[in-house]
């Protein structure tokens, strides 16, 4: 479910390999947690995080998680909060290398990052929790008006908007495009011209930096799930839930 590669000057790829659309689910989740672990332990300096060519990834598994009991479902959505945490706290930089496609969970991974490069083209990234019938969490909002600011922060999650890349690029949500076949050397680029600068100071100022980002999400296991938890059982989540994961069915 992630495979990792070994790049140059230290720098590690993880790469999210379930197919057909990298859907998230416990299983990928403790994977891509375990595997972010595992690189800092053997050494990594940086993390390359990648998808599959033309999707990064769809987002968390819908079909599976409205099959689950609340303590499960509270479980599986904890293990992708674990991720996210794990992303911000990481010791080392880590850079999304944003293959594809990226709604949802994917494109919420990615705000936990150092750096964002994704494919030029008729590919889009969004928030459209609200979409499908989901409240978007703080530590997601804050994540996000991190980047873009607070007002384009609210009309992209209110909207649930779903962004080409072009409009990505300039409205912050992403740093930088490349070509399908460029996004993850781009992505090590980035880590490279990092990894050249005094360690030391590199380091402790890029921490110093992101503490704002480390404070919304909290460590590994601390989100308050609650809020969220009670809006994804009413009536109207379920309903338009249901009538997505009939859509995807259908698609099949």
């Amino acid at each position: 479910m992630l495979e990792t590669q070994s790049l140059d000057a230290g720098i590690v790829e993880l790469r999210m390999a379930r197919p057909p659309v990298n859907a998230l689910n416990p299983d990928l989740l403790a994977a891509i947690a375990e595997g972010l672990d595992k690189a800092v332990a053997d050494g990594a300096q940086g993390i390359v995080f990648s998808g599959a060519p033309g999707m990064f990834s769809a987002g968390l598994d819908v079909p599976y998680l409205l099959t689950l009991e609340r303590p499960a479902l509270e479980s599986a959505w904890q293990a992708f909060f674990t991720v996210c945490s794990k992303l911000a706290f990481s010791p080392v930089p880590v850079a999304a290398a944003i293959t594809g496609h990226s709604p949802a969970g994917g494109a919420v991974m990615s705000l936990f990052c150092d750096y964002r490069v994704m494919a030029e083209g008729s590919f889009r990234i969004g928030l459209n929790e609200v979409q499908v019938g989901l409240v978007v969490p703080d530590p997601i909002q804050a994540a996000l008006r991190r980047l873009v600011g607070d007002y384009r922060a609210e009309r992209l999650l209110v909207a649930g908007a779903m962004l080409e890349s072009v409009e990505a690029l300039r409205v912050g949500l992403v740093d930088e495009l490349a070509t399908p076949e460029q996004v993850v050397q781009t992505a090590a680029r980035f880590l490279a011209s990092h990894l050249s600068l005094p360690r030391s100071a590199m380091l402790r100022t890029r921490e110093m930096a992101r503490a704002d980002l480390r404070e919304a999400i909290g460590k590994p296991g601390s989100v308050d799930l609650s809020p969220f938890m009670e809006a994804w059982f009413e009536d109207e989540t379920q309903q338009v839930l249901g009538a997505l994961v009939a859509r995807l069915k259908s698609k099949k």
